[in-house]
């Protein structure tokens, strides 16, 4: 059994969302991320940093306990736990790993930049948020274009598409605003279709 530390955040469904589609058992662990239960004393035990999702499977590697952070890292470790969400040819698998990263260093990094910028950096300036705003279409962009003639980021679905969908569910207002992005809200849907992608993204209910 997987004990999944959560918070409704982007990161924390990724985390959900890896436990529906590889079919993992898992107990979920809500955290009021406004009320600063992730710097609890008992969840810093879990992850010193005191951030969300975290896991802890007490059928790790070698069937000992193990914990870990990182939603990036969880979708892999569940990924590959299950032997599920990685292809097998070479090629394209290293291809779902070029989209996972751009998911994670791109997307989620300027997303989370600007998540700070409109919420909590002291000096707030407009022409910071346009800005990471702008990075962030450009990204999707990016995105949209990989997805031109494909239905799935590395053309079967993979670790790629688990980690993007949140992201794209937290800004679709941004997207829709600045208009276009056909492949990608294509992709969205047949992601939203899926039953597990729903569960993870409605944990708990």
């Amino acid at each position: 059994m997987i004990d999944l530390y959560f918070g409704p955040t982007a990161n924390g469904y990724r985390a959900t969302l890896a436990m529906e589609e590889c079919g993992l058992p898992y107990r979920l662990h809500k955290l009021d991320l406004a009320k600063g239960e992730s710097h609890s004393p008992e969840y810093l035990k879990v992850n010193p940093a005191g951030m969300i999702p975290a896991i802890v499977d007490d059928d790790g590697p070698g069937g000992k306990p193990f914990t870990l952070t990182q939603s990036a890292a969880i979708i892999l470790y569940a990924a590959e736990k299950t032997g599920r969400f990685m292809p097998m040819d070479p090629v394209i698998r290293y291809v779902a790993v070029q989209w996972l990263m751009q998911a994670t260093s791109d997307v989620a990094g300027t997303s989370g930049a600007l998540f700070r910028i409109d919420n909590s950096i002291p000096d707030k300036t407009p022409g910071n948020s346009e800005y990471f705003q702008k990075r962030l279409v450009n990204f999707f962009r990016d995105c949209d274009r990989q997805l031109e003639g494909r239905e799935f980021l590395a053309g079967e679905i993979s670790v790629a598409d688990l980690m993007l969908y949140p992201g794209f569910v937290a800004r679709k207002a941004l997207l829709d605003s600045a208009g276009g992005f056909a492949n990608l809200q294509r992709w969205a849907a047949t992601m939203a279709a899926r039953p597990a992608v729903q569960r993870g993204m409605n944990p708990g209910n």
